[in-house]
């Protein structure tokens, strides 16, 4: 492929940047890696508010880990206790707007109260620190206030996305043992109802432990009741009545906790077998996820902070609740789909509320790229000062529109690589240091030791692929499966003994950057050429015509495997045979004869999970035998998949 342009931070971001220029970005992470427990305790110490100091930085027992022992700390507290009590208490720590216009702005004195008084009405139906809770929730600021109240009384939380199945949520709820549903009557997606309370009680006919149902009221539709269990949250918070009930009610005390105590399980899917249930735990996670707030984000006192993922994903929970809450930031929610009622609706919401950093998926960035750019250059987008990217790696065509289109030419894009299992951003570049390289995640941040390396654990250089490991343990890292440290001793920690196996492939070029270029199992083997299909979507994504693109490997007698693209076109009226011919020869010019795709399905839509990944999985499967198997559970729309499993290939 060509040369990419690089872009330096502009003199005037460096200038107000927390880090400023390379220099400084190399003696904090000479530092780190020097002398991690010195610096991560001393960050500890200056970032976090303590019950009782910790008396251990790390204790390392591959691949068990414990961060700042012999702490008492809350996240809670350090999310909301301590900016209500400090000049950020009239600061708006939530600004949310609902999808049918609503809004609401809640202060972090309001916020401490709101919390409080949840607290207090699971306090007073006898959930205690250790109990366990599910969430399932649309984008609202209850979702949020629900998690910080668990995280107060030391009640381990699992958020499960508001678009989840019955099914999903039940194996969700029986893996946790989970004793208490937070839910709502409904939320709004693409102006229809979706209705929650009712996979609730569809999950619960095989939940038999669970003891209450809190529901609420967001739409206000009818909803079945089961007597004894199901309770409204507006009811129990009207029995908060008189002044000293208010008092009490609000002024509940966080629980003093451990620094290891468990703050949320977050179960992501798997190819076959059950979810697998994540579990992060409090001091160490609440540091890298503030931490990353200020190196990456280069958060200032007066940024609105915008992150469009659902509380749902872990990118929800370190970026809409935990990281900007604990670094005392202004944080916008969205209930909401991006392009109802109009492809507009994100600049709208940015131009309303003067977002200045604006974090989202390359999938988002690629749907509203094919609506053209009337959408965006009809809305003052001159607030923004810093983009961000996440979920999967962004293709350098979608980067430069993002740069060009949104940021104007002026904010960094900050291109971000980490997983539900890492708990914060590993690898993004620092606004004010990094030169930026469009498709590039950069470089490592503080304390974090990627390599790149072979089948046998051994590095294999610059400008050559392998597996992204982590050498050395963090804060915010995975601490085991819940209820299976078999199973993630094995998946994570046995392939490079002592190391983490994120089971990425990725490249280093020569000045250090990381390439990531997608899973493992997206890298194909052609004829003996190991090809990324990251690699291929960036060059078929660069074609005028493309919108959005997903390559797939399928077996071949001859080659081993040849490579197979599913494509979405922009608008326009295009010959599926000579465009298809025109994209064979295109991927061949941009990349060489040996990716040239020997088969291109035109579709209307990719088989994508509610979070916005493309399920690739699924593509391979439809490849080989026109049907799916194994988990579909985070599926957005199944119908895809049925219309491309019918589809047979006409070029």
């Amino acid at each position: 492929m060509s040369d990419l342009k690089i872009y330096p931070p502009s003199a005037e971001f460096v200038a107000r940047a927390n880090v400023k220029g390379m220099d400084a970005y190399r003696e904090l992470y000479d530092r780190a890696r020097q002398d991690p427990p010195k610096f991560w305790s001393e960050l500890a110490s200056q970032e976090l508010a303590w019950f009782r100091p910790f008396a251990q930085t790390l204790e390392w027992d591959p691949p068990n880990a414990k961060w700042f022992t012999g702490g008492k700390i809350n996240a809670c507290y350090n999310c909301v206790d301590r900016h209500a009590a400090s000049e950020r208490k009239t600061k708006p720590a939530i600004i949310w707007e609902g999808e049918p216009g609503d809004q609401r702005i809640i202060t972090y004195e309001e916020l401490q109260r709101l919390v409080s008084r949840f607290a207090t009405i699971l306090r007073q139906l006898g959930y205690k620190t250790g109990d366990r809770a599910v969430i399932y929730m649309p984008m609202i600021p209850e979702a949020v206030i629900a998690m910080l109240a668990c995280a107060r009384l030391g009640i381990p939380h699992s958020v499960v996305f508001g678009g989840f199945s019955a099914e999903a949520l039940k194996a969700r709820i029986q893996d946790l043992d989970a004793w208490v549903v937070i839910t709502a009557d409904g939320g709004w997606r693409r102006g229809k109802e979706v209705r929650l309370k009712d996979a609730v009680d569809e999950a619960l006919l095989e939940c038999p432990d669970v003891r209450n149902v809190i529901v609420y009221r967001r739409t206000g539709s009818a909803i079945p009741r089961k007597e004894g269990r199901d309770l409204w949250w507006h009811e129990q918070d009207e029995q908060f009545s008189g002044a000293q009930l208010v008092q009490m009610a609000e002024t509940c005390p966080a629980e003093e906790l451990d620094s290891e105590h468990p703050l949320f399980v977050l179960y992501t899917s798997g190819t076959t077998g059950k979810p697998k249930g994540i579990l992060h735990t409090t001091a160490g996670y609440l540091l890298q996820t503030s931490m990353t707030m200020k190196w990456v984000f280069d958060l200032q006192e007066d940024d609105v902070f915008w992150c469009t993922a659902d509380v749902g994903w872990v990118t929800g929970h370190s970026y809409v609740v935990y990281g900007p809450l604990t670094a005392g930031a202004s944080v916008v929610m969205y209930e909401g789909a991006p392009d109802y009622p109009a492809f507009d609706r994100f600049w709208q919401i940015v131009e309303k509320y003067k977002v200045t950093v604006f974090y989202t998926s390359p999938t988002a960035i690629r749907a509203l790229i094919r609506q053209g750019d009337k959408w965006p250059e009809a809305h003052d987008l001159s607030s923004l000062r810093l983009l961000g990217s996440v979920g999967e790696p962004i293709n350098p065509a979608a980067w430069e529109w993002f740069h060009r289109v949104i940021g104007k030419g002026r904010c960094p894009i900050a291109d971000t690589w980490w997983q539900t299992e890492t708990g914060a951003i590993m690898i993004a570049p620092m606004p004010g240091v990094v030169p930026l390289k469009p498709g590039s995640a950069t470089l490592p941040l503080p304390g974090i030791i990627p390599d790149i390396v072979d089948t046998r654990g051994v590095p294999v250089g610059d400008n050559r692929e392998g597996f992204l490991i982590i050498r050395e343990p963090w804060p915010s890292m995975v601490r085991t499966i819940w209820g299976d440290p078999k199973r993630f001793e094995e998946q994570y920690w046995s392939r490079v003994p002592g190391a983490y196996f994120t089971g990425d492939a990725a490249r280093r070029d020569e000045n250090g950057y990381i390439w990531v270029l997608g899973r493992v199992d997206d890298v194909m083997n052609v004829s003996g050429h190991r090809l990324s299909t990251m690699e291929i979507e960036s060059a078929l994504v660069h074609h005028p015509a493309v919108a959005e693109a997903a390559v797939v490997g399928k077996p071949h007698e001859i080659t081993g495997q040849a490579v197979c693209a599913f494509v979405t076109l922009k608008k326009g009226d295009w010959d599926h045979t000579a465009l298809g011919k025109e994209l064979r020869q295109w991927v061949a010019h941009e990349i060489g004869p040996f990716a040239r795709p020997e088969e291109i399905r035109f579709t209307d839509a990719l088989p994508k999970t509610r979070s916005g990944k493309i399920m690739r999985r699924l593509l391979r499967e439809i490849i080989a035998s026109n049907g799916v198997t194994g988990d579909v559970t985070t599926l957005e729309d199944l119908t895809v998949v049925t219309a491309l499993a019918s589809q047979h290939d006409d070029d």
